[in-house]
């Protein structure tokens, strides 16, 4: 596979190859495909080091303090329990697909994500929704405690299928800033980034 372009792998990945059990993944859209032979190129060590566009130290402070990254995700063992662990997400995605899930996240499916529950007896609950069916409720809120609630027991639930990321990071970011949470990112999700200079070129 090292010796297959860009392209090549990609018709691969979409089309499949017949009689060797490798199926076809039409399903997957252009980022996600870009993604999966970034994920592949990484496995198979095409990339010596990986190219940062920022500063990953630098970017490690903004995600833990005026981003505020962390007080939804986790990475590297710190951070909130509330989205997901970001601590392999680069390895999987390229530096423009980072870039654009922190200015403009995918909603992801169709299913609430959030909730806020106001109960009967006054207590309020915001957070992750894990399970529900009829009756209850199980959700996880923003300091990582898990929470069986019965619907019955409710005065008010308010559903979001928003993402936790609050914040525009479009606006509140310069771009250098941005290309420094990419590199902290990329940093902790690949071995090879860790420890680099600011930038790293990327040999041939």
């Amino acid at each position: 596979m090292q010796r297959l372009s860009h392209a090549e792998i990609a018709r691969i990945i979409e089309n499949g190859l017949p009689g060797t059990g490798m199926p076809a993944f039409r399903s997957l859209g252009h980022s996600d495909i870009n993604g999966v032979i970034t994920y592949l190129r990484t496995l198979q060590g095409a990339k010596k080091t990986v190219k940062l566009p920022g500063d990953a130290k630098r970017g490690e402070t903004i995600f833990f303090r005026k981003a505020g990254c962390s007080g939804c995700h986790m990475i590297g063992g710190k951070g909130g329990f509330i989205a997901s662990d970001l601590s392999g997400y680069a390895r999987s995605h390229a530096v423009e697909q980072t870039r654009t899930a922190i200015i403009s996240p995918s909603p992801g499916n169709r299913k609430p994500l959030m909730v806020t529950a106001t109960m009967r007896g006054g207590e309020k609950y915001v957070g992750r929704i894990l399970n529900e069916d009829n009756f209850s409720l199980q959700l996880q809120t923003l300091d990582g405690t898990f929470h069986f609630l019965l619907k019955a027991d409710s005065e008010m639930l308010t559903f979001s299928s928003q993402t936790a990321m609050h914040m525009d990071y479009a606006s509140t970011l310069s771009p250098n800033e941005l290309d420094d949470v990419v590199s902290y990112l990329m940093s902790v999700s690949n071995p090879n980034a860790a420890g680099t200079p600011t930038k790293v070129e990327e040999e041939e």
